[in-house]
């Protein structure tokens, strides 16, 4: 009963909000908010889901769609024609438009085509040069609208301009403009509230040298450093040039957010040996496989470390006391091991660390690991002592964690500076690599010194 309540006001919510966006009197509800209720009486009824769809007027469907789950969009495209699709593609920005058209192309490459050969020769152009660009060059997340204004223009007709693409809905999230000469060569952007300091008589040429920033990246730039240029230079949007230096388009901050949290997630992921797009499928068997190629090479190097143990199965059986504290010298290896690791995949993906700091970098990880090494080991020595009245069984385990702990800092750093070197992403294999590192080192070195040192 609950449940049919709660529903019924989510579809209530949602009346109330279609009506006011389209009498116009209250426009400032987002399209997530709508998409966020959607899913819910989604989950309750299909039926009504599928009823308040078909209301939407076409703009605001179009922006609703891009809020809702990507589940849920797929289903739309299996759904709708070609012809629909098309026409939520012209309402949204080119480069949303174009990651529609890309993501109805994984699904359904023939219905792709179908959707884009419904669109105008002017829209199909631009979505066709986005979508030709590779994922991770900056010409794939830009967008073609934008406001610019020639050196020769007033800065009065420039804004009357504005105005005019703004009443049509034309173009959005506005905060500058774009100076460019005769030929589309871009000249540099001004704020807009540095702009309103002008009258609108003065002409851009004689004002362009006051507030003006000239930062511009390439089409062809990698997406990650388009993310440093935005971070280091504090923007809310960058201008996008061919090799000419005309500009093509613009990439702004909502879309330098998102391309942060697929990076930071794809590097969790990563880390954990999961696929972050494997994940996003619905199909279990799909999500099992990917997780399981991992699995099977971690169970490989898990036996590896198991043949090292039996390696000294006959010191194991004479003392005991060897098998209750061989995990801890193992556990504290791989979990020094991983802190070194994700600082140095981190530091990677940030830029901080470059191929000729890579010694530097080793070295303080090194140091790092060996001074909690030498602590932790004097600590566990006095416990392993205490525990069984053993001195020299001290010796050999805080001996034991110095060494996996030394070698913990060294490869945690040196795998992931060895695989980038190798056009591999550090991310990638690196804990299992290093998980097998420590737990055989830390091994090896436990029972090997108990061997020669206690029997």
């Amino acid at each position: 009963m609950k449940a049919n309540e709660e529903i019924l006001e989510n579809i209530q919510e949602l009346e109330d909000h279609l009506a006011k966006h389209i009498e116009g009197v209250d426009l400032s509800v987002h399209p997530y908010e709508i998409a966020d209720l959607l899913v819910e009486v989604k989950e309750e009824s299909e039926e009504a889901y599928k009823e308040f769809l078909q209301k939407l007027p076409k703009d605001l469907f179009a922006e609703v769609l891009v809020e809702l789950p990507k589940s849920h969009q797929e289903e739309i495209y299996e759904n709708y024609e070609a012809k629909e699709l098309a026409a939520i593609a012209e309402v949204l920005d080119t480069d949303e438009a174009a990651d529609l058209i890309q993501h109805i192309e994984e699904m359904d490459e023939e219905k792709a085509d179908e959707v884009l050969s419904n669109l105008s020769a002017e829209d199909r152009g631009t979505i066709e040069e986005l979508i030709s660009y590779d994922e991770d060059e900056a010409g794939a997340h830009m967008q073609t609208e934008l406001f610019d204004a020639h050196l020769s223009e007033t800065i009065g007709d420039s804004v009357r301009r504005l105005k005019r693409l703004k009443q049509e809905n034309l173009i959005d999230n506005v905060h500058h403009v774009f100076v460019v000469d005769d030929k589309r060569k871009f000249i540099g952007m001004i704020s807009l509230e540095d702009l309103i300091l002008h009258g609108p008589r003065e002409v851009y040429k004689d004002v362009i040298e006051e507030g003006m920033i000239t930062v511009s990246v390439s089409s062809h730039e990698e997406i990650k450093n388009v993310v440093e240029v935005v971070s280091n230079y504090d923007l809310s949007v960058v201008p996008v040039v061919n090799e000419k230096g005309m500009l093509l388009g613009r990439i702004t901050s909502d879309d330098i957010y998102d391309i942060i949290e697929e990076e930071a997630t794809e590097q969790i992921y990563n880390l954990a040996g999961v696929n972050d797009e494997a994940e996003q499928e619905e199909s279990i068997w799909k999500i099992g496989k990917a997780r399981g190629v991992w699995l099977g090479i971690n169970l490989m190097t898990a036996i590896a470390a198991s043949l090292v143990i039996g390696l000294f199965d006959s010191t194991i059986q004479s003392l005991v006391a060897l098998a209750v504290l061989m995990p801890i010298v193992a556990s504290m290896g791989g979990n020094a091991g991983t802190q070194t690791l994700t600082v140095t995949v981190r530091q990677m993906a940030l830029g901080d660390i470059e191929a000729d700091e890579a010694k530097e970098t080793i070295i303080k990880e090194v140091m790092v690991s060996l001074i909690n090494g030498f602590i932790y080991a004097g600590v566990m020595g006095i416990i392993a002592y205490v525990w069984f009245k053993m001195p020299m069984l001290g010796v050999v385990i805080a001996a034991a964690m110095v060494i996996n702990l030394f070698s913990a800092g060294f490869f945690g750093a040196v795998i992931p500076l060895a695989l980038k070197k190798f056009g591999i992403d550090p991310a990638i294999g690196s804990t299992v690599l290093l998980t097998t590192v420590t737990d055989v080192v830390g091994f090896f070195s436990f029972l090997g010194l108990a061997s020669i040192i206690l029997l």
